[in-house]
């Protein structure tokens, strides 16, 4: 009993602490602004005629910013304004907003921002635009903000070697094509300068029977109507995504790529992704596969405050 007590009033440390990190005064002015982005959000992805998103969106970018620039709002959430993917990462260094505007039924942009923390609580941070229509193979591509390979992003995690932080992103590329989907795993680092950097030699398959080169990114591109997992799998410290095979038997087409029940993965080996050709060597019976949460599910978003202010788990596993 002592030390569930003592678990709780760590808590509520931790959670007064937190709240003392905003002003009243600026909560309020972020709050003010937050119900107009809410509004601005919401026709910006849902709104049915083009023009009407494309204006939304066209408000929606200086209003965030504006909002960004209220001192210590990377502690604000912005929980109600739905549709924008919103990421802290794992040490709570930065956090990374990014979403989908559709232009038609064929093209559509990608945007995103990273803001940084700060310890005066001023605004730092990086937009990005979405290059990948300019980008050949952007698998062996490093790419900046301004050359981003776009992508909704639904999770990222923190790994270290020698001393330096690589974050792990996995993303959605929602405007790939009319027939298929693409996911996107890569490396974000951080230069010298603390700039944002997208990519780099960290896919290695130096173990596989069929060598290939050392990918800068890693995608998978599928079947529009197809489900697919992409995902670091905490239990199993890897990252594990289907095997896809062409359900027509005509792989040089992309939309004919499905799961067929198939794992493969990449583990963390000295700095980089180390390829694992084939996770398990069963296949699973239908409704045992992995399952990620939905994409932007508001029930199951957990990213959307610093991972240093979640609370704890009680002794013993409960929540």
């Amino acid at each position: 009993m002592r030390i569930i007590y003592s678990t709780l009033a760590v808590l509520l440390l931790a959670i007064s602490c937190f709240s003392q990190k905003i002003s009243p005064a600026d909560r309020k002015k972020i709050q003010e602004k937050e119900d107009t982005l809410r509004e601005m959000a919401y026709y910006m992805i849902a709104d049915s005629m083009q023009a009407g998103r494309l204006l939304a969106y066209k408000d929606f970018v200086p209003a965030f910013l504006r909002a960004l620039k209220i001192k210590n709002s990377f502690y604000y959430p912005f929980d109600s304004v739905m549709g924008i993917s919103k990421l802290y990462a794992p040490d709570s260094s930065f956090r990374i907003f990014t979403w989908y505007v559709a232009i038609d039924d064929y093209n559509g942009w990608q945007r995103g921002f990273i803001q940084m923390k700060t310890a005066s609580g001023e605004l730092k941070g990086f937009a990005l635009f979405d290059n990948s229509d300019y980008t050949e193979s952007p698998e062996f591509k490093v790419c900046a903000d301004s050359t981003w390979i776009g992508a909704v992003y639904y999770n990222i995690i923190k790994k270290e070697y020698q001393g330096k932080s690589y974050y792990t992103l996995f993303g959605l590329d929602k405007g790939s094509s009319l027939r298929t989907t693409r996911k996107w795993i890569e490396v974000l680092t951080f230069n010298n300068k603390g700039e944002p950097v997208f990519g780099g030699p960290f896919f290695s398959f130096q173990n596989d029977s069929l060598k290939k080169p050392t990918q800068y990114r890693f995608g998978i591109e599928y079947k529009k109507e197809a489900r697919t997992l992409v995902n670091y799998d905490p239990d199993l410290d890897i990252i594990l995504y289907d095997h896809l095979i062409s359900e027509t038997n005509e792989p040089e087409f992309a939309w004919t790529y499905v799961p067929d029940g198939d794992y493969e993965g990449f583990k963390w080996e000295n700095g980089k992704w180390v390829h694992i050709n084939k996770v398990f060597d069963f296949k699973l019976e239908d409704g045992q596969a992995p399952i990620e949460n939905p994409i932007l599910d508001k029930k199951e978003d957990t990213k959307t405050t610093p991972p240093e202010n979640k609370k704890p788990k009680k002794p013993g596993g409960g929540n």
